[in-house]
């Protein structure tokens, strides 16, 4: 009895993980598109806006490499 608890409580737990990554990698790409589009529509990219672009872009990446893995 235990272990199904036990085993169920892991699966639970791998696919809250998964939920919450695929959550905000959904959340990274639309901030990234949103900056894109607002620092775009003025018709020319500043040093200000490609250094936002740029650090948008690294972190998302970053985000990307912590994916959970499944335990079970």
């Amino acid at each position: 009895m235990n272990d199904q608890q036990s085993s169920d409580t892991t699966i639970f737990l791998d696919n809250l993980k998964n939920g919450i990554w695929f959550l905000r990698t959904s959340s990274w790409l639309f901030g990234i598109t949103d900056r894109s589009i607002a620092s775009l529509s003025d018709g020319y990219l500043s040093a200000l806006d490609m250094v936002q672009l740029f650090t948008a872009s690294f972190f998302f990446v970053s985000w990307l490499f912590l994916k959970p893995t499944s335990r079970v």
